[in-house]
């Protein structure tokens, strides 16, 4: 098996599904594709997509690093204490928050990611949530 199908098959994954994937779950799916693949190959060829520019790494308190497609823009997360799902937001919903701290501390923001942490709706109505 190359290496470079498997980085394809990667790509493949991340762009063509809105989720943020840890390493775990990219196994798990080509696992099904290609049932010869190992952890390590995955995450050889997870490291070589990051530092090709291609998948982006990050960490959003989740206990597992999640990757996804580079390209889709700036934007920020809101991340689930509950279930761990994580949505997107985009920098136009942020933009304003920004460029208000910049102004009342004399700062200029250079962070291009954003984590905020909350409860999701379906944890609410589930009950799951902490007091």
């Amino acid at each position: 098996m190359k290496t470079s199908s498997v980085d394809q098959l990667i790509l493949d994954m991340v762009a063509h599904e809105p989720d943020h994937f840890t390493s775990q779950n990219i196994y798990e799916g080509l696992k099904t594709m290609l049932p010869a693949v190992n952890r390590s190959t995955v995450y050889r060829s997870l490291d070589r997509l990051v530092g090709a520019g291609k998948v982006s790494v990050s960490d959003v308190g989740t206990g597992s690093l999640v990757y996804e497609l580079v390209g889709q823009g700036i934007h920020h997360h809101l991340v689930c204490r509950q279930c761990q799902q994580i949505i997107c937001i985009s920098l136009e919903d942020v933009e304003q928050f920004f460029n208000q701290v910049e102004q009342k501390s004399r700062y200029k923001i250079i962070t291009n990611h954003l984590i905020l942490y909350g409860i999701c709706e379906n944890c609410l109505d589930s009950g799951k949530s902490a007091p």
